[in-house]
C-alpha cells in the first residue's frame, strides 16, 4: 500500500466533488486498499458480516478494494464513495485540504512498528548526517524521517538528499551500492531487514498514536444516515473480536485475510504485532478522547504546511480545523473539515448496536 501525502492539489479534486448536502439513502458503498490494518475491511465484504449488519438496518453497504491507495482517497473526495481508509496526514491533505468535511467513524489502529528507517551498516539515527536517504516523498515515511531527525537535533538539510523511491523499487535500491537508507512500511521492511548489512535505527513504534489508520466517512452523509455509521462500526466489531479470540475461526479469518495481503498467516500476525489495533470499542474511544492526540494533529498540520501540501494556497498550519470528541478544535475553528467522533465506537462499546 502506498500510504501517500497528496503530491498535487487537492483543491482542484474538491472543485469535481459534489457539495450539495447530501440526504437520507439505503445504498452506501467504502473504499479500501491493502495494509494490514485495513485487510479486515476486505473480510467484512467477503465473510458477510458486513451484509449482516447493513441488512439489520435496513441498508446496502458495498466494500470496494481499490489497488491504488491515493486514488481511492481521490475517488472519496470526489464523492465516488461515501468513506474511505486512510491516515489521519492523507484524510488532512486531501479531503479535509480540499474542504470535504470528513468524519473518523473507525479508529482501527495506529502503527507500532510497520512503518521504519533502515540503515545500511553500523551506526544509529545521527549517522543519516550526510547520507542520502531514499523514500516515498510526502509520505507517511517522510513524516516519520522528520519526526526522527528532530530527536537528534538534524533536520532534512543535514542529510546527502531524499531520493524519491517508489515503494516497488525500495527492496532492490537496498541492495545496490548507492544506498545507504530508506525509510518504508511493511511488507517491505521485514523483507529489507533480511538483507546483509540492514540495521533498523527507528521505527513507528518510537513516535507511537501518531500515524492512524481510519475509516472515513462524508461528515453530512452519516449525520443523515446514522444507521449507516451503527451497521459499520457493528461489522467492524463483530470482526474485531473473532480477530482477537484466539479461536479455530479467528485464525480462519486472519489466513483469509492474510492471503490476500500475499502473506501467510504468520507473516500476517507479525505484521499485526506491529500494528496496535484497537480491537475493544472502549480503546479506540479512548485513543480519540486523549488530548494527545490533539498534540499529533498538529504536528502534522506542521509538517503538511512545510511540505506545501495541507490545501491549495494555505496560508498557515491552521488552515484546517479538526475537532474533537470534546467539542475542542486544533486548527481554523471556522473551517473544520476533519472530526474525530466517538459517538458510534462508544454504541459498540455499550452493546448498543
Amino acid at each position: 500500500m502506498i500510504r501517500t501525502i497528496l503530491a498535487t492539489s487537492a483543491a482542484a479534486l474538491a472543485l469535481s466533488a459534489s457539495m450539495a448536502a447530501a440526504e437520507a439513502k439505503t445504498e452506501f458503498k467504502l473504499a479500501w486498499s491493502i495494509y494490514a490494518g485495513w485487510m479486515p475491511w476486505g473480510y467484512l465484504e467477503t465473510s458477510g458480516i458486513m451484509d449482516k449488519w447493513a441488512e439489520k438496518y435496513g441498508i446496502d453497504v458495498e466494500i470496494v478494494q481499490i489497488n491504488d491507495y491515493i486514488e481511492s482517497i481521490n475517488q472519496y473526495t470526489a464523492g465516488a464513495f461515501d468513506g474511505v481508509s486512510a491516515t489521519n496526514m492523507d484524510a488532512l491533505s486531501i479531503p479535509a485540504g480540499g474542504g470535504v468535511d470528513s468524519t473518523a467513524l473507525i479508529v482501527g489502529d495506529y502503527s507500532n512498528g510497520n512503518d521504519a528507517i533502515i540503515l545500511k551498516g553500523d551506526g544509529g539515527l545521527a549517522d543519516l548526517a550526510g547520507k542520502p536517504v531514499n523514500l516515498v516523498e510526502l509520505s507517511v515515511s517522510h513524516y516519520l524521517l522528520a519526526r526522527a531527525l528532530e530527536q537528534v537535533g538534524l533536520g532534512e538539510a543535514d542529510l546527502g538528499g531524499v531520493i524519491n523511491t517508489s515503494d516497488a523499487d525500495m527492496v532492490a535500491a537496498f541492495g545496490t551500492d548507492d544506498v545507504e537508507a530508506v525509510v518504508t512500511w511493511n511488507p517491505l521492511v521485514e523483507t529489507i531487514l533480511e538483507m546483509p548489512d540492514a540495521n533498523k535505527v527507528y521505527d513507528s513504534a518510537d513516535i507511537p498514536g501518531e500515524i492512524i489508520d481510519i475509516m472515513f466517512v462524508n461528515t453530512q452523509t452519516l449525520a443523515d444516515n446514522p444507521d449507516f455509521g451503527k451497521a459499520v462500526t457493528g461489522a467492524w466489531y463483530e470482526l474485531m473480536a473473532l480477530m482477537s479470540s484466539d479461536t479455530p475461526e479467528g485464525d480462519a479469518a486472519l489466513t483469509e485475510m492474510a492471503e490476500a495481503a500475499g502473506t501467510d498467516l504468520e507473516g500476517y500476525k507479525r505484521q499485526l504485532e506491529a500494528t496496535a489495533m484497537f480491537y475493544d470499542p472502549a480503546e479506540a474511544v479512548a485513543f480519540a478522547e486523549n488530548p494527545a492526540l490533539k498534540e499529533t494533529m498538529v504536528s502534522v498540520a506542521n509538517f503538511l504546511f512545510d511540505k506545501g501540501i495541507l490545501g491549495e494556497g494555505a496560508p498557515s498550519a491552521d488552515f484546517v480545523g479538526v475537532e474533537y470528541p470534546d467539542g475542542g478544535t486544533t486548527g481554523d475553528a471556522g473551517n473544520v473539515q476533519f472530526r474525530y467522533d466517538t459517538t458510534y465506537a462508544q454504541m459498540a462499546a455499550d452493546g448498543a448496536l
